[in-house]
């Protein structure tokens, strides 16, 4: 009888949960569509409008808040009361999560990339405030982790969300992100980190549309696996999609000054603040891009901004 009792509450509890996520969704602040009046895009006669998902919430921005909506969803209705995941040291993923686990008032674990630091940068801070237990691996242990679907020493109540949140579930919070957008488009633009995004973008946009990555890291072939892992026959893609690798600046996290200008000059221009791990090399792409005339004079391209804005205490600290 114990058993059945604990059992009875633990449904109940996890009922309340998905409660406090519906209420929590209700406070977020409309993704409006941008503009980008820029001389040089009128010069190339090119429209560019950007997908203001950094304008959802302070912290849970972007396509995090995307990709964690159905995850927690599946995490609550199977009884899983903490969640598990995997993040470097200034993981957006991971301050999302931290964030939204103290909200809904759920346990939250991470397993970190390198050493522990001496001091904790602003965002494990944060992690830390907001509950979140943090377990700093081996880079070595950590590439292990990556290939993991299923967290093997979890018990009954952990749910195991792998690097980015990577998983099946969230692309149908992403899907979403195409529905919002009420304006004729040729190209929807978008960095990857793990492709997750762009996964669940191709699964919305309608024929005839591109979907244009633009990866945030060294590498290829893993990204573009990744889509394809993340895709099943259930799945039925209409668009043509791409991972353009020629933007990384070097690696995940690199910053070189000219990135870092047209960043400067970007939110001068136009008020839309970047972040030079992933929006920034991606709209830096696509201005590049447009100089080399591989978007046609007449497109009109959305490119989404993904959030993750408290990177950049990162650079500011550092």
């Amino acid at each position: 009888m114990p058993g059945r009792s604990g059992n009875r509450n633990s449904q109940l509890n996890n009922i309340k949960t998905l409660v406090a996520l519906e209420r929590f969704e209700q406070q977020l602040q409309p993704s409006v569509l941008t503009h980008v009046g820029d001389p040089f895009l009128q010069q190339h006669k090119i429209e560019l409008w950007i997908k203001r998902d950094d304008l959802l919430h302070p912290i849970v921005s972007g396509n995090k808040w995307r990709k964690l909506k159905y995850v927690l969803q599946h995490a609550f209705s199977n009884n899983k009361d903490s969640i598990i995941s995997m993040g470097g040291q200034y993981s957006n993923h991971l301050h999302a999560l931290a964030y939204i686990g103290k909200v809904l008032n759920i346990s939250s674990k991470a397993f970190i990339r390198g050493e522990r630091p001496e001091f904790l940068n602003p965002t494990l801070k944060d992690c830390c405030e907001w509950g979140m237990q943090l377990k700093f691996i081996t880079r070595s242990r950590y590439r292990e982790l990556r290939d993991i679907r299923e967290l093997h020493m979890q018990q009954a109540n952990e749910y195991w969300l792998p690097e980015g949140g990577a998983v099946k579930y969230a692309l149908r919070g992403v899907a979403k992100i195409i529905e919002e957008i009420d304006i004729p488009y040729d190209v929807v633009c978008v960095p990857c980190g793990t492709a997750t995004t762009l996964a669940g973008l191709v699964t919305s946009v309608p024929n005839q549309k591109s979907v244009f990555g633009f990866a945030a890291l060294k590498g290829r072939g893993f990204l573009e696996q990744n889509v394809e892992q993340l895709l099943d026959h259930n799945h039925k893609i209409k668009c043509q999609w791409t991972i353009n690798h020629d933007y990384h600046f070097g690696g995940f996290a690199r910053i070189r000054p000219e990135l870092a200008d047209f960043i400067k000059h970007f939110q001068q221009n136009t008020g839309v603040e970047l972040e030079p791990i992933y929006t920034g090399k991606m709209m830096f792409g696509i201005y590049d891009l447009i100089k080399q005339g591989v978007f046609r004079a007449g497109q009109r391209i959305i490119a989404i901004h993904t959030g993750g804005l408290q990177g950049n205490r990162g650079f500011v600290d550092g």
